[in-house]
């Protein structure tokens, strides 16, 4: 998948400035979805490589979805990083050219989940120069709907509910006969709803303000 994601970048990214980037660095429209921008930078995922998951027996895993998604960062965020990677005594060799990070995202549909199972910061050629595999799943249902992480899972969550059909075609594998006879209203992607499960988060958060 990394090598994937990278060889695209590389054959198809172009420069222009998107929201106070440190080296102006735009994501091909073509390949990757804009979500949400913030002071520190800007979301998007790939909307070209977004899947289920083929368990071994070639059926797909429409409790699995894969998703890989970028985020490049302003100078004060790239800056941040540097430093923070100083204080843990972690190499810092080719960081001066940091310019974001690639985030693979592994949505459980079933348990409401999501876990970054590789997160790669990115130089300006995006070649990774580290990487991390240490993410666990975190409840959907725990993020509050003011989060940045929260507003950037749903938009992909909507987008793949609107393209459900297109991600069953595109996975490399097929549908197993119990799934196939499902109603696009009884699929799993169908029945998270992100808006229900933070609803108890927002109102212990009131509570707590109170």
């Amino acid at each position: 998948m990394k090598k994937i994601l990278c060889g695209i970048f590389v054959a198809t990214m172009f420069f222009s400035p998107v929201n106070a980037l440190a080296k102006e660095i735009t994501i091909p429209e073509e390949v990757f979805a804009w979500v949400q921008s913030t002071p520190r930078g800007n979301y998007y995922f790939n909307h070209q490589q977004i899947s289920y998951a083929v368990n071994e027996d070639k059926t797909i895993d429409l409790n699995i979805l894969i998703v890989p998604t970028i985020c490049t960062y302003d100078e004060i965020q790239i800056q941040d990083v540097q430093q923070k990677r100083r204080w843990r005594m972690l190499p810092t060799k080719g960081y001066n050219d940091l310019i974001g990070r690639a985030d693979y995202l592994k949505f459980d549909l079933k348990n409401g989940t999501v876990q970054v199972t590789q997160r790669d910061d990115l130089d300006s050629t995006f070649a990774t120069l580290d990487s991390d595999t240490t993410g666990e799943p975190i409840n959907l249902s725990s993020l509050s709907k003011q989060e940045i992480s929260y507003k950037f899972y749903k938009k992909i969550i909507d987008w793949a509910k609107d393209h459900n059909e297109m991600l069953i075609k595109r996975s490399r594998g097929k549908l197993s006969e119990e799934d196939s006879k499902l109603k696009p209203e009884e699929m799993p992607i169908s029945k998270l709803d992100l808006s229900a499960e933070t609803e108890e988060v927002e109102e212990e958060n009131e509570k707590q303000d109170d």
